[in-house]
Parts: C-alpha cells; structure tokens; sequence
C-alpha cells in the first residue's frame, strides 16, 4: 500500500512496484468508464484481497488482544481483551460512517471529503484500482480491507497506558483519534488520484504521496502514528500504581507466544495484501516480512543471551513483532537480502530503547508499545529508502505524477530525506493531537481510575467480570 486513493468512481491503491515501471504517458490519457472497469477485475485478485482482509483482522482479534493480555497481570486480563474487542468494532463503523471517505476521496492534501460518507456509491458495482493501469478490484473488497487499518492501529497504542485507563474515556479517545490523527495521516501518506486518473489530476494526492514518501503497508501510518499516541498517552496518565516498586511481570508468556504467533501470520495480510494484485510483487512482500522476522527474532535472542546469559520467550516475541514492524513500509520495496539485515539492525536498537531508555527516563510504557512499534517504524520508514534501490535488488517505485520511472536513477539520500520528513511529520500531528485530546478528556470526565479500582484491577471494576475464576 504504498500509495491508497480514491477519485470518481475507483479508491485507487497498492504498491507501485518496479515491475510496473514501464508506463507509456499514452496509456493515462483516458481513464476506463465504470463498465470498462467492471471488465478489468481478476478473481484472484480478488480473492487473495478478502484472504489478505481475514488475516488482517485475525492480528487484532484475537492477535494482538492475546499478545497484549498475557503481557499484563491477571487482573487486567479481561480488560485488555474487552479494550481491543470494543476498539475494533467501534473503529469498523466510524470506517463505514466517514473515515473511509475522510482518508480515500480528493478534498486537500491533507483529508478527504464526505463524498463516500455513509458509503455512499460505495456498492457491489463499484471498482478500485490496484498499481497496474486498468486492473480493477470490487471497492467493497478494498474498503473492507482498509478498515482492518484503521480498526488495529488505534488497538496498538492501549499497551502503552494498558492496567490504567478507563474504558469509557478510551473508546471515546480512540473515536477522536482515529478522526483528527489516523485518518489524515493515512490521507497524506496513502491518497492519490491513481494511475488511470493522473493525467487529467496530477496534483489530486496526499500531501506526504506529493513530497514522494514511500510507505508500502503502514510505517508511518500505522506504526509510528499508534507509537508516538503511546508514548504520549502514557506520559499524560503516569505511572501505574507501584511502579518502579512492585513486580509486574507478565501473568502468561503462553498467551503472548501465541498473540504473536498469530500476529506474524496476520501480517502476511497486512504487507502482501498491500500489494492489491496477487502477482510477483506480492510474493515479494511475503518473502521479506517473513525474512525479516526471523532475522529479527534470531537477533533479540543473541542480545539477551549476551547481556542476560539467557534468551527469554518474551524477547524472542518481542524481536518478531519489531522485525514486522520494521518491514511494514518496506515490504514491497526491498529485496529479500536487505530485508534480512533490516531485521538483525531492528532489534538491537529497540531493545535498546525499551531497556536503557526506557529506564533511563523512566517513563511507564507498559507493553513497551513506543520502543517496538514507533521506533521500530521508524527504522523501517528510514530504511526504506536504502532497501528499495535498485542497485541493492530493491524494486524502485514509479513517479506517476510526472510519469517518470525512477527505477534507473535511484537518488537514495533524497528519498531518505524525504523518508525522514514524512516520520518526522507523523510524529508531531500525531503526537500533538493525542497530547489535546488527552488532555481535553483528562479535564471534563477523567482517564484514571481511582487508585483502589486500580490495585482492585479493572477487570472487575470496570467490567464486573473475571478473565479467570480460580
């Protein structure tokens, strides 16, 4: 999914992969009437796109639900589950009541407009377009897998305030973030006119897709945009109740071995599914997001046997998700090699930061959501613009608004820099929306619990039910 967008009738997406590097100006002249469209759909396609949609989901519910409960104590076990349940299914009709047409419809490069609010003309004989010119997709099939996005992302930021927050203020705080934070992140980084439609609207695109950030499944959008909230999240709640002064180790490493086992398969989806076509380029992403996890899971335990004396289930989980993590924006644009090595340099530096920097300032990021996914993200939307060089067997991108291939004159300082402007623009929207919103709900109805409720745990106080009965 480097670049995701909608114009006329067709939310146009996918990875603009080097195997379509050879376009013809010609070829964007007119773009395909509807009935045309109707002719340029693969059922594979279509079928790998509801696959890829299924997987998706199944890494937040029960993936990341799993992955997150085992993590914390057993008293907040149904809590985090419940959190992420409700996350999902409340983010899936906001997807349906406006956020769809928010982040894929023209309006500005940075949000949409409400030309699809309510899913209007949105139906089973609408179409959106893949990377390729004139290959089609049903638009239900690509609005359903979209709204997975948008449903996990704002699930993965809970773990950095998670045993903390009530659940009323957390489903209201992930309405107004997903409104004022995702979607005009996925908007600027993700929208655009699509190849079919460039030549009459060359500048109808996302402010980030303009400037040339590449970010095939969700570096910046997901990972970076879900961390810095973390980060922030659980600087303007605190710390938990004894922390720094109770042990608060996780009540089952079972459950989070099989969380992210769950996770790495979902995420197959996630990076190959981004693809929108299933052909080379999918197989590409697939390669490298399991590549990648290896090297970076293999990677963490080498750190700890060296600095611990022993690898722990709990590292070796962690330095799978942050070598997913780091793969997201470069799925499609790496080679399976590069993809190896941005997974061994991942997990020595988020290890780093959820040990030395973490306790150097002290700041209590629970699940470590900051070190893993937004540092990790980081990692991967910077590299990105070294893995996919050419000369280094990446597959290069296509400039469609100048309709240029840049496959050949690969300028790899500038799409770094360009790389950076897009991460450093997601973490300040990002980061100061979630500040103002916190800080907004902290004022009229609270996030904290009281301090008895919080020891008690909120499995009971704030939904009356136990994760376990003995």
């Amino acid at each position: 999914m480097i670049r995701k967008m909608m114009c006329g009738v067709a939310a146009v997406g996918g990875s603009l992969g080097y195997a379509g590097a050879a376009f013809a100006q010609a070829a964007l002249i007119k773009a395909p009437t509807v009935a045309q469209q109707a002719n340029m759909v693969n059922k594979g396609d279509t079928t790998w796109m509801l696959m890829s949609t299924v997987l998706v989901l199944m890494m937040s519910i029960p993936g990341l639900a799993l992955f997150y409960g085992g993590l914390v104590r057993s008293k907040n076990m149904l809590s985090v589950l419940m959190q992420v349940f409700m996350i999902v299914s409340v983010t899936g009709l906001l997807w349906a009541t406006y956020g769809y047409s928010l982040v894929f419809t023209g309006g500005s490069p940075f949000i949409g407009g409400f030309s699809k609010a309510l899913m209007q003309g949105v139906n089973s004989g609408t179409y959106a377009a893949t990377f390729s010119n004139n290959v089609y997709i049903p638009e239900l099939a690509y609005f359903v897998f979209q709204m997975t996005f948008a449903m996990i992302t704002p699930a993965l930021f809970i773990g950095s305030f998670a045993e903390r927050i009530k659940f009323t203020p957390l489903i209201i705080f992930t309405v107004l973030w997903s409104t004022f934070a995702y979607y005009p992140i996925a908007h600027m980084v993700w929208y655009w006119a699509g190849p079919d439609f460039l030549y009459a609207s060359p500048n109808d695109a996302g402010f980030l897709y303009l400037k040339g950030a590449l970010d095939f499944a969700g570096g910046t959008v997901v990972h970076i945009n879900a961390g810095i909230a973390g980060l922030v999240g659980c600087l303007v709640l605190g710390k938990r109740v004894g922390f720094g002064k109770e042990n608060t180790p996780p009540h089952s490493l079972t459950m989070t071995m099989i969380g992210a086992s769950l996770l790495w398969v979902g995420w197959f989806g996630f990076n190959a599914g981004s693809n929108l076509e299933s052909n080379g380029v999918a197989a590409v992403a697939f390669v490298n997001t399991m590549l990648a996890t290896c090297a970076a899971a293999v990677a963490w335990a080498v750190i700890e046997q060296i600095v611990h004396g022993k690898p722990s289930m709990l590292g070796a989980a962690s330095g799978a998700v942050a070598g997913l993590v780091a793969i997201t924006p470069a799925s499609g644009f790496g080679a399976p090699m590069t993809s190896i090595v941005l997974g061994l340099i991942v997990s020595p530096v988020c290890f780093f930061f959820v040990t030395t920097v973490k306790n150097k300032f002290k700041y209590d990021d629970t699940l470590d959501v900051f070190g893993v996914h937004c540092i990790g993200g980081i990692i991967g939307a910077i590299g990105t613009g070294i893995v996919a060089n050419p000369a280094l067997g990446g597959q290069g991108w296509v400039d469609y608004s100048g309709f240029v291939a840049k496959a050949g004159a690969w300028d790899t300082m500038g799409q770094v820099i360009t790389q950076c402007e897009a991460v450093g623009l997601t973490l300040v929207w990002s980061g100061v929306v979630t500040a103002v919103l916190l800080f907004v709900i902290d004022k009229t109805i609270g996030l904290r619990p009281t301090e008895e409720a919080e020891r008690e745990g909120l499995d009971i106080t704030e939904h009356g039910e136990r994760a376990y009965n003995s």
